[in-house]
């Protein structure tokens, strides 16, 4: 096997493609985070980074840790030992944040879903208009669940609280979603929207954040978990109101130049771009499904997610043949499958720095990889990736 020649395309659902000119201003010489000069660009970053969010008061606070250290920041500052939250299922990641909250002392009540379809939304009210005492402290949403391929309706799960007349906070994962498609958090009620640096926003891994609300900052000020590295008080006195130590300054020069390609781009523009590339490979994996071929996981036309594409391959085939194939033979990186689907699907990411010439060859080196593989599928998917690009 000779060595791959070429650009690597890297069609993982995140981290994701980092642009040249990011990756330039994250190339910053060392400076002293409480310098003024870094200061204006560190402040910068936080209002552009509200704009992203659409975020209208309450605090932002950044962390040196992955969006799973996000996670437990907002927990341990939003809640007291044995206090009940309401998560809805959707796969990997609500798992995930379920587990680490019960590992927390807090008590976790699933919204059961058909993964392939995701919650339903009556189910979310009933079970809020049944706890009439109102002891659940907290509706958790991953918007995006990049294991399956399927976002959740997030206006409608506000409404759902509201209809409730339930106090519940609404805690939503936008890890996978901000910056790629549409999130309003203060339009759409959420009280704390945990993100991270990896995805939409094109920056390396390592940096995390939450946004919160007024109402949530009034929670945090009654929680009662043990607080150590993650604590939103001491962050507030600090001169960045973030961080525990030293302030990751290479980041927020990227972040100003990543703001700076997604304003020139315009917000609504991102959004129409990934819908765009988005209908392109599901085009594409529709063809495939012919002849009991690889198909959609997710199976709600209404939730299939604009940042990332799950494929269930057909019964008996491994999904890991086809991964390996289109990385050691066509130097193209897919993403894997998570938990129980590992194995049984790839995922595409379609996120963050990309245009219509990458999609396609990642398409090209998929049903290349198909075909090396003996997997089968129907044919006409480059076709109808060209045909729904073409409109």
């Amino acid at each position: 096997m000779f060595p791959p020649r070429g650009r690597h395309f890297f069609a993982n659902p995140g981290p994701t493609n980092i642009p040249d000119s990011i990756l330039l201003a994250t190339a910053h010489a060392s400076v002293d985070f409480n310098d003024p000069a870094f200061f204006a660009v560190y402040e910068a970053g936080r209002a552009g980074l509200r704009r992203v969010l659409r975020q209208e008061g309450g605090e932002l606070f950044f962390y040196t840790a992955s969006g799973h250290g996000a996670w437990d920041a907002t927990l341990v500052n939003l809640f007291s030992p044995g206090d009940r939250l309401l998560m809805i299922a959707s796969g990997y990641f609500s798992d995930a944040w379920a587990a680490m909250a019960a590992r927390l002392g807090l008590v976790v009540e699933t919204i059961a879903a058909d993964p392939r379809r995701g919650a339903e939304i009556a189910a979310i009210e009933k079970a809020l208009r049944a706890d009439t005492k109102g002891t659940i402290r907290a509706v958790c949403a991953v918007h995006n669940e990049t294991s399956t391929g399927l976002c959740l309706p997030l206006p409608a799960i506000r409404a759902a609280i509201d209809a409730a007349r339930h106090p519940a906070l609404f805690l939503v994962d936008t890890i996978s979603s901000l910056g790629s498609f549409d999130f309003r958090m203060s339009e759409w009620g959420v009280d704390a929207a945990v993100g991270g640096s990896q995805k939409g926003l094109m920056l390396p891994a390592g940096m995390s954040f939450t946004a919160v609300s007024e109402r949530a900052m009034a929670a945090h000020r009654e929680a009662g978990l043990t607080r150590g590295y993650f604590d939103w008080t001491v962050m507030l006195g600090r001169p960045h109101k973030s961080f525990m130590g030293t302030v990751p300054v290479t980041f927020f020069y990227g972040l100003r130049e990543s703001l700076r390609l997604i304003e020139e781009e315009g917000l609504e523009n991102v959004f129409a771009r990934h819908h765009r590339l988005a209908g392109a490979v599901r085009a594409a994996v529709r063809a495939w499904s012919g002849n009991h071929g690889p198909a959609l996981y997710c199976l709600n036309p209404e939730r299939l997610s604009d940042s990332v594409t799950t494929i269930l391959m057909p019964d008996g085939f491994d999904a890991e043949a086809v991964r390996t194939i289109a990385r050691e033979r066509f130097n193209v990186s897919l993403g894997g499958g998570l938990g129980a689907l590992g194995g049984k699907v790839f995922r595409i990411g379609h996120l963050g720095d990309l245009n219509e010439a990458m999609v396609m060859g990642t398409l090209a080196a998929v049903e290349l990889s198909l075909q090396r593989a003996a997997i089968p599928h129907g044919t006409g998917a480059l076709d109808a990736a060209v045909a729904a690009l073409a409109v």
